[in-house]
């Protein structure tokens, strides 16, 4: 037989095994799998990872034996071989998706309304949008369901609703996943419109590059000739006057032509320092939405994608204890996944608990001991004000609240006495600690820069 002959074949072993079995267990198992070789009596089936061969080797040798006698393929022996590599309509069908994208980028540059000639000012670290960030993959729960929704809205009919788009919420629970869905599901459904995606930190070096080389009209006409422009990490913009500047001007020209803007950032804008108030005002004229940490259930049901998208699945067990020792940053739940599956894919193991807690009980005990010191610290760092104000008498609200957010954390995190938090930021009067600890207690349920600020010091402090 000859390749052709081979995949013919597998096709109709796959239809009567499909028969037999549960649609789960189908896709699970089989979906991916491949007829290589028959020689000698040996069988050789390509299977996509090493679960996948040992759950075909334990449950399902008999099926696929029966199945090949029944197609006259009377084999002795059936061999599974790991491949990595796609199936060959797996492979036809990414290349189109391939091509498809490639053909919105092209006509991006030739059909906009607002098209102007290509800038000579390129950067090869210009990034583009990432075309594994869709809608289709998002996981849904309660504290991003308004984001998502507000985000397919403005997918949609760009520049109509929500513009701009503010979304802001801590490290890793799904902020540039959402705003590039939106610029892949624009390019999707209107071949042609120019969408630039850029973090804050590449807006700032092209700016730099463009003022260097004297390309400041490149440098506008590309961003203002934009129908969607999405910028990531917006606060890096702070204390940045030029830029601040350069932006504004580029915001206005984009609103006033009814283009769309979307904005990430890790807190709300009127918690941004040393942002310029013009462009605060701006950035809540459209829509701020408030993304939260992913609840118990949303980070199970994010877990278990993931795993299936490996053709894994995962016992219950096993979630459940990755969505308990994970609970704030999806960047780190998903590291640790996929740390546990390249152990037991190296090693040959099937994912138990017992191997999961030995190898991340580790992980997630502190890193090092932390001192007094080094969390006031991190406070007055994330708040960009000095130290001595801090551990200083100084009363404004900008300086006690995170005053009050250091004792919090020397309480939570080093569960210091209150006369000791007191003496630790230079106060003779423990009922201060005592007050701060309480207000910060209770604002977290409400105040969401709050929380956002207290899970960034806890991930910087232990990064």
């Amino acid at each position: 037989m000859n390749a052709v002959d081979y995949d013919r074949l597998w096709q109709t072993v796959l239809g009567d095994i499909e028969i037999s079995l549960s649609r789960a267990n189908y896709v699970t198992w089989f979906k991916n799998t491949r007829f290589i070789d028959f020689v000698d009596g040996i069988a050789t089936i390509g299977v996509q990872n090493v679960f996948i061969k040992q759950q075909l080797e334990r449950k399902y040798g008999d099926i696929i034996s029966a199945s090949l006698q029944k197609n006259d393929v009377h084999a002795t022996e059936i061999v599974f071989k790991i491949q990595a590599t796609a199936t060959r309509s797996r492979v036809a069908e990414e290349q189109a998706v391939f091509n498809q994208i490639e053909k919105s980028r092209a006509a991006a540059q030739t059909d906009s309304p607002l098209h102007r000639p290509s800038s000579p000012l390129t950067h090869t670290y210009r990034q583009g949008l990432n075309e594994k960030y869709r809608f289709e993959n998002f996981i849904v729960g309660s504290g991003n369901e308004l984001a998502y929704a507000a985000c397919q809205a403005v997918a949609a009919d760009p520049g109509k609703k929500y513009n701009p788009l503010f979304l802001y919420g801590g490290s890793g629970i799904g902020k540039t996943h959402l705003i590039q869905a939106v610029g892949t599901a624009v390019l999707s459904n209107r071949p042609g419109s120019h969408v630039v995606y850029v973090s804050s930190e590449q807006f700032v070096q092209e700016f730099v590059d463009a003022l260097r080389f004297k390309k400041n009209t490149d440098f506008a006409d590309y961003y203002r000739s934009a129908d969607v422009l999405i910028v990531d990490d917006v606060q890096f913009l702070a204390g940045k006057e030029k830029i601040q500047e350069e932006f504004f001007h580029t915001f206005n020209a984009l609103h006033q032509a009814n283009k769309q803007i979307i904005i990430s950032s890790d807190r709300p804008p009127r918690e941004i320092p040393t942002l310029e108030e013009r462009l605060r005002s701006r950035f809540v004229w459209g829509m701020s939405i408030d993304m939260q940490n992913p609840d118990f259930e949303t980070r199970c049901a994010i877990i278990q994608s993931k795993a299936e998208e490996k053709n894994i699945i995962l016992p219950t067990d096993i979630v459940e204890y990755l969505s308990t020792q994970f609970q704030t940053n999806i960047r780190e739940l998903e590291g640790a996944l996929n740390q546990v599956l390249a152990f037991c894919e190296m090693r040959g193991l099937s994912p138990n608990l017992a191997i999961v807690s030995g190898l991340l009980g580790s992980s997630k005990s502190r890193p090092k001991h932390l001192s007094a010191r080094q969390i006031v610290e991190r406070c007055a760092k994330y708040y960009q004000i000095p130290l001595e104000d801090i551990l200083g008498p100084k009363r404004d609200k900008d300086i006690v609240v995170p005053r009050q957010v250091a004792m919090y954390l020397l309480r939570s995190e080093l569960h210091l006495s209150f006369p000791k938090i007191a003496q630790e930021l230079g106060k003779k009067d423990h009922t201060t600690a005592i007050h701060s600890v309480e207000k910060i207690e209770k604002e977290t349920d409400f105040d969401p820069s709050i929380r956002t600020a207290l899970a960034e010091i806890k991930e910087r402090l232990y990064a």
